[in-house]
């Protein structure tokens, strides 16, 4: 029987990680992913892109004959999932060897053929939602009584029903799909610049010379000597900065690609077409914005706080992601994260700890940066295998927390392929980032329980603040400045990298209260918006963060309350809202899981616990003055000594 590692015991753990590995072949095989298990080589691979390629034109031999029989139906939407799945597997792990080395030009080139495919396949698929609009409401509910291979469609011919006001014609809606190969021109221009042709600076620090590439510079901007981060922010944002205009040109182009989505599909707005796939009300992201906005307040009390620990005169952009707690920045390696991870996850049950330990020693993640890899961090899966991790884990307690966010995501996707068909495996992103930010409030959660001082345990509250800075606000400012990018667009204003830092930079010093002198924010870091990876990759998704954190605040609560009394009956509905996947529409999914995102109760709770958090924070500084390492300032100016 495994026996968990305690948790203090690996917090008091001081072993700092190697030094990043400058090739992949450095790498222990046991951090890496197993893209083996989707196919033993690249010439496998080459050959299922072939034969799925070859499957795509007998598809059409289905058109017209939706309406035959329910047979008729059953056989062409099986078939339409298995390619679908059949394309899961081609897209996965070419983009997972692309991520391995952006510097690559074989894998890059893997990647590009598997998006030309995706193309190709829903151009082949493109006429099944129309054709199954034209068949009659009472055709298709009997079709449904009477072959049991159409249960697991149920949802998908309803979600039909719903697209009908925005959904075009066969012919129109073929090359509709074919302009997808179009619509990530800007994400791949901004993936290669910023992951292999950008020439990132090196800056000589107190502690010796570092790259600052994303990793590098995710790194650098924790060091406790303030001329060091200064050095790190300027040279990393002005090495974007020279780039601006380029990389506003690819953003330009991904808001372009939307704003034909919302004219094609006629649509009132971008953000209505974003949402509408997910069935979520615009208003919820409206309301989110409004929110946070009205609570901004919150945000100050919180940067007010870490600039009388840090004791420093003035609190600075550059000063956001030093540990609160000097005593207590300490280094973890690969093996402490995944025994705090299943250690803090013990709350959902031993089948999901076993399960998610399986997946650990299974190959799912691929643990540690490397020169050329992807930066950053996600969770994917391919049904009938098992999910795939991208990490770049670098031995600070973000990286712990990071692992414990996408491992949430990998067993979400592990329960869903086990409960639901292919059909509704694939959950929406709305209850996505729930899964992951649970987890990452469970790790915090058991850490606080057990921290051995007060010195910990003020460390663990400022990383609980960081992310509720980062996930409630931070993702909300990065949610307004996406909304008012294409707002602009949407007008007939041209979109340029300058006109886009102008309007970041006044959204950041709006949030961190530049003008109310709560936290200066240069001018150059209005080009922080260049390496956000969402904005390019995505449409309006980066508002699921908060919203998802809200959500799954309130689930967590719920889960310590039922376990203090011996009740699993609100860790029990989580479960099964994971392993419901996507066979209902996530707010409804969420209400059922005990969260109505449609009324201000769950932010309201959240802001709460928040301010709940500082208040532990203050009592522990009045109690222990020292517990900050020797850097907490006074809460108000000492008197002047009388001569």
């Amino acid at each position: 029987m495994h026996t968990p590692i305690a948790l203090l015991a690996a917090l008091s753990l001081a072993s700092a990680p190697a030094q990043p590995a400058t090739s992949r072949a450095q790498v222990p095989d046991r951090y890496k992913w197993k893209l083996a298990d989707l196919f033993p080589s690249d010439a496998a691979w080459a050959t299922a892109r072939a034969d799925l390629a070859s499957r795509l034109p007998g598809f059409d031999r289905h058109r017209g004959h939706l309406g035959d029989s329910a047979k008729a139906l059953a056989d062409a939407l099986s078939e339409m999932g298995a390619l679908q799945n059949a394309l899961d597997r081609v897209y996965v792990y070419a983009s997972a060897r692309a991520d391995e080395d952006a510097r690559e030009p074989g894998p890059r080139a893997m990647r590009a053929e598997a998006e030309r495919l995706a193309v190709d396949v829903q151009a082949a698929l493109s006429w099944v939602r129309p054709a199954l609009l034209d068949l009659p409401a009472d055709t298709v509910k009997r079709f449904l009584a009477e072959d049991p291979r159409l249960r697991e469609w149920a949802f998908f011919l309803d979600d039909t029903l719903r697209w009908k006001p925005h959904t075009l014609p066969a012919g129109e809606e073929r090359i509709v799909a074919k302009t997808g190969d179009l619509d990530g021109a800007g994400r791949d221009v901004h993936s290669v610049l910023l992951n292999a042709d950008l020439p990132f600076p090196t800056v000589k620090l107190s502690t010796g010379t570092v790259r600052l590439d994303q990793a590098g510079y995710e790194r650098s901007r924790t060091s406790p000597v303030a001329a060091d981060r200064e050095k790190v922010f300027h040279a990393y944002f002005g090495a974007l900065k020279q780039y601006e205009r380029t990389i506003g040109t690819a953003l330009y182009a991904q808001v372009k690609a939307h704003l034909f989505e919302r004219d094609v599909r006629r649509f009132d707005s971008s953000l209505a077409a974003a949402l509408f796939r997910d069935n979520v009300p615009t208003g919820v992201y409206e309301r989110l914005v409004a929110d946070v906005n009205a609570n901004l307040p919150t945000l100050h009390r919180y940067l007010k706080l870490r600039q009388r620990m840090l004791g420093l005169p003035k609190l600075r952009y550059e000063d956001l992601y030093v540990p609160l707690v000097k005593a207590v920045d300490r280094r973890y390696d690969v093996d402490q994260a995944v025994a705090l991870t299943l250690d803090a996850v013990k709350p959902l049950g031993d089948a999901y700890v076993s399960k998610l330990r399986a997946g650990f020693q299974g190959g799912w993640t691929d643990f540690l940066p490397v020169t050329g890899k992807r930066a950053g961090a996600y969770s994917t899966g391919v049904y009938g295998v098992h999910p795939y991790q991208l990490l770049n884990f670098n031995g600070q307690w973000t990286d712990v927390s990071t692992l414990a966010h996408e491992a949430g995501h990998s067993m979400h996707t592990v329960l869903a392929f086990e409960k639901q068909p292919y059909a509704t495996s694939s959950y929406a992103t709305f209850v996505a980032e729930v899964a992951s930010t649970l987890n990452e409030n469970l790790l915090f959660r058991r850490a606080i329980r057990q921290a051995k001082d007060d010195g910990e345990r003020l460390a663990l509250l400022g990383n609980r603040l960081e992310s509720l800075r980062t996930t409630l606000f931070r993702q909300t400012m990065f949610a307004e400045f996406e909304l008012a990018i294409h707002q602009l667009a949407e007008k007939g204003e041209a979109l340029t990298g300058e006109k886009m830092s102008a309007l970041y930079l006044g959204l950041v010093r709006k949030y961190y209260g530049h003008d109310l002198g709560v936290c200066q924010v240069a001018d150059l870091y209005g080009a922080e918006w260049t390496y956000i990876q969402h904005f390019f990759h995505y449409d309006f998704y980066v508002y699921q963060y908060a919203t998802s954190l809200v959500a799954s605040t309130a689930i967590a609560r719920a889960i310590r309350e039922d376990e203090a009394q011996g009740r699993t009956g609100a860790r029990d509905r989580y479960l099964a809202m994971l392993a419901a996947g996507g066979s209902r529409y996530p707010v409804d999914l969420l209400r059922e899981a005990g969260v109505d995102m449609t009324t201000p109760a769950p932010f309201a709770a959240a802001m709460e616990e928040m301010n709940a958090t500082m208040d532990e924070m203050e009592r522990i500084l009045k109690r222990s003055p020292g517990a900050a390492g020797g850097r907490a300032a006074p809460a108000k100016p000492a008197a002047k000594p009388r001569r």
